[in-house]
């Protein structure tokens, strides 16, 4: 893993350049006993050629058997144990939008929803209203006010929101109000910890009156709060790999763990296609040493349990990635966060296929394409995703030796 001290001490400024392309849940399972993956099942030529040209080898996010959620999975591939370095949804929720989250203020991530007239929720996401109606909500919630503290609300993406409490006292030790089923009235604000009192208390005067607010306005008449948590004081790309960074991507909250580790973001819309954000690295690559992109949709098709769709997203990839080679990185690393296959319909606990391209210092191994049964071979092996960085810094010749 990247142990941060040795880091600073070994890391150069200078050295080449380093790509690191996310497909989210890009690991899979076969359909069928003995089929292929989705992975394995895509017309990916250009991906197969750099896995000819490269090494191969299979990533663990936090540990075997351990299903990662998406943030501390891309810290793992970021180089910081996700063991160790702890965030919360609403700090990545919030950071992802552009809401600054300083220390002692507390993040959270919100979800619009429906409910009955008992105050009964009818659906959890508010029928997945648009983005343009979420704002239209977030307008009338911007009117609730709190004592001594100052609220920064904006809406994220269809019925998410992200919102910032800032003022003395606060503590992010509190539960989630949104109790994961319909038929039942969202959970009562609860502390976690006896410091959480006050926010608590100030959290259920919010949602009181945000009730009255959004009464009438359905179907998102109502919302839960989840993911409260406080900024994390992350170690930077800067500081630790001595590394100009950027993130191209589309989501919040993978533009807010890129956020919290020091790079800079790079403006995209919700509309952006696979070619879209590729083209936006193209733009800002002279600019910077290392650059972050990531494709949401492999790991959505495969929540969706849609494994011919996921295939689709991969071949798209494939098919727009001559835009990145264009460019000719140093090195080139291209994974996963996690495993999401189609057949599990969530992520999973399955090591993530991984390839690493850097022609000028390393050695190729014997595969062919990729796809997990050939990465289970490679060169690479089985590896901590932590290890990533390190390797990435190495190929590029950014690392001087340790010790005399």
């Amino acid at each position: 893993m990247a142990k941060f001290d040795l880091m600073r001490r070994l890391t150069l400024n200078t050295g080449g350049k380093i790509l690191l392309l996310v497909m989210d849940g890009v690991g899979g399972l076969p359909r069928e006993q003995g089929g292929p993956t989705e992975l394995e099942a895509a017309h990916t030529p250009n991906l197969d050629r750099l896995a000819a040209e490269g090494s191969l080898g299979l990533s663990i996010p936090v540990a075997r058997g351990i299903a990662p959620g998406s943030g501390p999975a891309h810290l793992a591939l970021f180089g910081y144990d996700p063991l160790v370095y702890e965030i919360g949804r609403g700090v990545l929720e919030a950071t992802g939008i552009g809401l600054e989250v300083d220390p002692g203020d507390v993040a959270i991530r919100g979800n619009f929803c429906t409910v009955d007239a008992d105050g009964l929720i009818t659906d959890r996401r508010a029928g997945r209203i648009s983005t343009e109606e979420g704002a239209k909500r977030i307008e009338l919630l911007k009117q609730i006010s709190l004592p001594g503290v100052k609220i920064d609300i904006e809406i994220a993406k269809e019925y998410r929101f992200a919102m910032v409490l800032r003022g003395a006292g606060l503590n992010g030790a509190i539960a989630d109000t949104d109790p994961q089923a319909t038929g039942v009235p969202p959970l009562p604000v609860q502390a976690l910890d006896p410091a959480a009192e006050k926010t608590a208390e100030l959290v259920t005067q919010w949602l009181a009156e945000a009730k009255k607010v959004l009464k009438g306005h359905e179907p998102a008449n109502m919302c839960t709060l989840r993911g409260f948590a406080e900024e994390p004081g992350l170690p930077k790309y800067s500081d630790v790999y001595k590394l100009k960074a950027a993130c191209v991507a589309v989501y919040p909250m993978y533009k807010g763990v890129a956020r919290l580790v020091g790079m800079d973001v790079i403006q995209t819309t919700a509309h952006d296609t696979t070619a879209d954000e590729f083209n936006k690295v193209a733009e800002i690559w002279e600019d910077y040493d290392f650059v972050f992109c990531h494709i949401k949709y492999t790991d959505s098709r495969g929540e969706d349990g849609d494994f011919d769709a996921k295939v689709e997203v991969i071949e798209g990839v494939d098919q727009a990635l001559p835009i990145l080679t264009a460019l000719n990185p140093d090195v080139m690393i291209v994974t996963g966060d996690h495993s999401t296959p189609a057949t599990y319909k969530a992520h999973s606990w399955h090591p993530v296929p991984t390839l690493l391209w850097a022609p000028a210092t390393h050695m190729t191994d014997r595969a062919t394409a990729y796809g997990e049964r050939e990465c289970m071979t490679g060169a690479l092996g089985h590896f901590q995703a932590t290890d990533l960085m390190p390797l990435g810094l190495a190929h590029a010749k950014r690392l001087t030796k340790y010790g005399a």
